[in-house]
């Protein structure tokens, strides 16, 4: 290889390690930004308001189709994020189980987004704790990303009209929190 070749193939290396350097910022950057605007959430509900609750549409874990928020207006809605791997998740698992069966009558939904998992692993969750309330799948992430979620499990509550209320909850449920939460939200 001549000198200027080996000079030529330098160079480019350089500027393709730059460009990759660049694409990691952006993309660091986009990710930081977009958790900040969900967290925003957090704080505008800690602050007493009522932001609208994030729409999402997304594929079922536990059955057939997509599941949209929107279309869930006029009941109130319990959405828990989680993770099969989450250990946390599995201690609340039980008590997400028995709390559905308490509130299901009552025009309640609850909603399970299940997130940096594979699918079979989601899957399989459900089947173990006996999980039957509807759970969706978010791939990409988009949905932990609006809402600011930054680990698992977390936890909204969203009012009939569809805003966010009571504060989100950031680790694992109590059964008291959970009634409480959702008599503040059927209150709203």
């Amino acid at each position: 290889m001549t000198l200027a070749a080996r000079v030529s193939w330098k160079l480019s290396l350089r500027v393709a390690a730059g460009g990759l350097v660049v694409l990691l910022l952006v993309l660091f950057t986009w990710r930081l930004v977009t958790q900040e605007r969900g967290r925003g959430l957090a704080h505008a509900v800690a602050g007493g308001r009522m932001p609208a609750a994030p729409d999402f549409s997304l594929p079922r874990l536990n059955g057939d189709g997509k599941l949209r928020l929107s279309d869930l207006r006029g009941r109130v809605v319990l959405i828990n994020f989680w993770a099969s791997w989450c250990v946390p998740c599995r201690t609340e698992a039980p008590r997400l189980a028995a709390a559905w069966r308490r509130w299901h009558d009552r025009g309640v939904v609850f909603v399970g987004v299940d997130a940096q998992d594979f699918r079979s692993d989601g899957r399989a969750f459900l089947r173990d704790h006996g999980l039957t309330y509807p759970n969706v799948r978010d791939g990409s992430g988009s949905t932990l990303d609006r809402y600011g979620t930054s680990g698992f499990p977390e936890t909204w509550f969203v009012s009939r009209s569809g805003r966010l209320v009571a504060d989100h909850v950031d680790g694992p449920l109590t059964s008291a929190r959970i009634d409480r939460d959702l008599r503040a939200a059927l209150a709203e």
